[in-house]
């Protein structure tokens, strides 16, 4: 193994997770078990279940998740949110509050994220309004088709409240095939009819990581000119992006952790620079240049993403900036170290 002390001094831009659950974290608590599960409504039935099993607070656990992020360079977070007619706006004020905690040092933007359905749980559009009064950032939205079996019904309940607050939008959009495709084609027809190019981001999007179905050249093209950004989160057998063909049709992509250590899954560490080593191993990285594209895409795109200036715009002569023992962002992406020291506006945080 490389001696680290040996090693330079590699300064980097900050991090940033694209997309993360921290309303769900179990981090910082006695280890979780998990129920097995087979479906998306299944690990939703689980995850229902398990947040009303917590004895601990939405923004204890969330400040115990966003501290540890901090500590290994993330600076920005897109955090996804659970609303429901059940939980009303209370997790979004826990997660509220564990980032006032951390505030100027961490920023968090919320999505209020109607996990358990929107038209097929009444209530909970009246809920994200609140939502937007009580700590959210952003509109969010799940599946319009496989979920809420609704594609129109669904997309204008969301961009209609997003026209009446004013907010951008960011949607989950598990569903795969020719399917799944229309629905990412819809949500960028309307992204580019109501003038929000560059303002609305689609978690996971499967179907355009399917290289065989017929329709995905001209999808792509069409989410290029909407401007719209792709979340990817590498997990486990889900599908990852094709990195170079995204780059030829124009798509930008920022990464996340998605859930760290809550119902859906065990794994997870709150690690930027642990997301970078696996969206790199997972889409086939070989070259210092793929390699450094997947640090870039945990850190500068999710910059772009979240107009978070200090990152998107880095400079290494800045205030803000990451310090690692590693000889260059190839070797920082395999090796994975913890930083040396977190920067942000001439602060030193670690």
């Amino acid at each position: 193994m490389t001696d680290p002390t040996a090693l330079p001094l590699l300064r980097t831009p900050g991090l940033v997770d694209a997309h993360i659950h921290p309303d769900k974290t179990s981090w910082g608590q006695r280890w979780q078990s998990r129920r097995s599960a087979a479906t998306l409504i299944e690990l939703i039935e689980n995850d229902r279940a398990t947040q009303a099993e917590y004895e601990t607070s939405v923004e204890e656990r969330a400040f115990a998740l966003f501290s540890h992020a901090l500590e290994n360079g993330t600076m920005g977070m897109r955090a996804h949110v659970d609303v429901s007619s059940e939980l009303g706006t209370r997790n979004v004020e826990g997660v509220r509050a564990a980032a006032e905690r951390l505030s100027g040092d961490l920023t968090v933007q919320i999505v209020a994220f109607p996990q358990f359905g929107l038209l097929r749980n009444p209530g909970t559009l009246d809920v994200m309004a609140s939502a937007l009064d009580a700590g959210a950032d952003l509109v969010g939205g799940i599946d319009p088709g496989g979920i809420e079996g609704d594609l129109h019904g669904h997309l204008d309940a969301i961009f209609g409240l997003a026209d009446r607050a004013g907010r951008d939008l960011d949607i989950h959009l598990h569903d795969g095939g020719e399917g799944g495709l229309e629905q990412i084609r819809e949500v960028a027809r309307r992204t580019i009819g109501s003038g929000r190019q560059g303002r609305v981001t689609i978690g996971h999007a499967f179907a355009l990581c399917d290289p065989a179905l017929p329709s995905l050249g001209e999808t792509l093209d069409l989410v290029a000119d909407a401007g719209i950004w792709v979340a990817t989160c590498a997990l486990g057998p889900d599908p990852v992006p094709d990195l170079d063909l995204f780059e030829r049709h124009g798509v930008r992509v920022a990464a996340g952790s998605d859930g760290v250590r809550d119902a859906w899954s065990p794994f997870g560490t709150g690690s930027m620079v642990d997301r970078a080593h696996l969206l790199a191993y997972r889409t086939g990285a070989m070259t210092d240049g793929e390699l450094e594209r997947a640090f870039r895409i945990a850190s500068i795109s999710g910059g772009e993403m979240m107009g978070l200036s200090s990152v998107a715009e880095w400079d290494a002569r800045g205030g803000t900036h990451l310090e690692f023992a590693a000889e260059n962002l190839a070797q920082l992406v395999v090796d994975r170290p913890a930083p040396l020291r977190v920067v942000r506006d001439g602060r030193v945080l670690r």
